[in-house]
């Protein structure tokens, strides 16, 4: 029998670039040759920053939605990421927090079977990108508080600075194929590189 206010039932939260699918951003800067668009989140803590940033280079070389779109369809989700997925969606609930946009998730998410996704939405005038319209600030952490306000235990995986707030919200965060300087700044997080072991790690904590 649970003990009163001590979360029986699970919740996982998952980032998406780098967690389950490449990122989009850096696909698109070696499909255009434009370098700038290398720096993610994984480079700027400052989401806000990066995407000022962003917005300001698609500005300068004239490139729109359609051009990035057309770069997305040619992707797929990471080697086994969908089978990583459905394996913990039979073990329990999974809840993907990302800061890409509806305009870009779209084609993964039916590519990974339609999973549930909490993402941003980006603002467009005809083909051009002019802003970019947050769902909330620090959406991650705030979403994972949310759950937890339900009475859920939250376990979470991600890659970057941006998803350090999920991992440190939650009951358990871990990093995944993150790059050395996040590791190193986080030593907090077990870190794992392949997706058996972080189903494992997590199917320990069910």
């Amino acid at each position: 029998m649970a003990v009163a206010n001590e979360p029986s039932q699970s919740i996982i939260t998952l980032d998406l670039e780098g967690v389950l699918i490449p990122e989009v951003w850096i696909a698109v800067a070696e499909a255009t040759g434009i370098d700038g668009l290398l720096r993610t989140t994984r480079d700027e803590p400052d989401y806000d920053v990066l995407m000022r940033y962003r917005l300001g280079l698609l500005a300068e070389h004239g490139l729109g939605l359609a051009r990035i779109q057309e770069v997305i369809s040619t992707l797929a989700p990471m080697p086994g990421a969908r089978e990583f997925l459905d394996a913990l969606r039979e073990r329990t609930q999974v809840i993907i927090l990302s800061d890409t946009f509806e305009q870009f998730a779209t084609p993964f998410m039916r590519q990974l079977g339609w999973p549930t996704i909490m993402c941003h939405r980006l603002l467009v005038d005809g083909d051009d990108i002019t802003g970019y319209e947050l769902r909330q600030q620090d959406q991650k952490r705030r979403a994972v508080e949310a759950f937890q306000s339900l009475n859920f235990r939250i376990l979470a995986a991600g890659d970057s600075y941006n998803d350090t707030t999920m991992l440190g919200a939650a009951s358990t965060g871990f990093l995944f194929r993150s790059p050395a300087n996040v590791i190193a700044e986080f030593p907090q997080f077990r870190s794992f590189t392949d997706y058996d072991d972080l189903l494992a790690a997590f199917t320990d904590l069910l």
